[in-house]
């Protein structure tokens, strides 16, 4: 158990893991605990904590498949152009899904692929790794660090507590481009993504898609890539769309243009806020 550690990032649990989390099956395995609630400060804090090359990024509802940890260290020897990569993220369901649900899967970070893609531009949903499985160079994962601890990622683009605020696993991977690396996907790379029912619900899949879409602006105008106000001849033709979808579609694409409109108020009400 010598050819990679383990950190594991207890983020404020309610009940402690230490005590109750086992770790003397692997000689490099450690627990620490991050008093700052929010997935971006127990990302932060591995990244600190992890000495590797390779960093690879797993949520406690992965699980990745045997190989996953050599193929990803494949991938850094054989794709030295990538800077961050991730695979396919195939579902467990603990119940079956309702068949509406289908179409949005991919918000749930399901993923299925047979080829291998990537590209240099920083902001290409086709290119772009999931936060589930997520390896990066250790250099690419220090710029993200280096962008938090230098102020310049005041906003937590990610879940904290029951908010489903999204993206920071986007700009991590990102930041490979910024170092003059390409992103990509890779079809060898496999995880099964544990689903609960709760996610699968029409109020959940709302929120969710809110949260998304919020982050997203947000994250575009991080990187400099600020979308253009919706004129009021697009935001009715928004509300049109909306009227024209059944339940619970409507209530999703509604849903999606709020946190549109609210990550847009959000910009403008910090850009006042900041010292000219």
């Amino acid at each position: 158990m010598t050819d990679w550690e383990l950190v594991v990032v207890d983020n404020l649990s309610d009940e402690p893991l230490a005590g109750r989390l086992d770790l003397g099956w692997h000689s490099g395995g450690r627990l620490v605990r991050e008093e700052k609630l929010g997935l971006t400060p127990a990302r932060l804090r591995g990244i600190r904590e992890a000495a590797g090359d390779v960093l690879v990024f797993v949520d406690d509802d992965n699980v990745l498949a045997p190989d996953y940890l050599e193929t990803a260290l494949r991938v850094a020897r054989e794709r030295s152009f990538l800077g961050s990569w991730s695979g396919q993220c195939l579902p467990c369901f603990e119940q079956r899904p309702a068949a509406w649900t289908e179409r949005y899967w991919g918000t749930l970070c399901i993923r299925r692929f047979e080829t291998e893609v990537w590209s240099n531009l920083p902001r290409l949903p086709a290119t772009m790794p999931a936060g589930a499985g997520l390896c990066a160079r250790r250099e690419v994962a220090r710029r993200y660090l280096d962008l938090h601890d230098a102020g310049e990622r005041r906003f937590q683009l990610d879940r904290t507590g029951g908010s489903l605020i999204s993206g920071g696993d986007n700009d991590l991977a990102a930041c490979a481009c910024d170092l003059g690396y390409g992103m990509g996907l890779i079809p060898d790379l496999k995880l099964e993504h544990l689903i609960p029912p709760g996610r699968l619900t029409a109020d959940y899949i709302a929120r969710l898609v809110e949260g998304i879409e919020f982050s997203s602006v947000v994250l575009d105008a991080n990187r400099g890539l600020e979308r253009p106000p919706r004129s009021r001849l697009g935001k009715a033709a928004d509300l049109l769309r909306v009227a024209r979808l059944r339940a619970p579609h409507n209530r999703i694409l509604a849903a999606a243009h709020r946190g549109r409109e609210r990550a847009t108020r959000f910009l403008e009400e910090h850009s006042a806020a900041e010292p000219s």
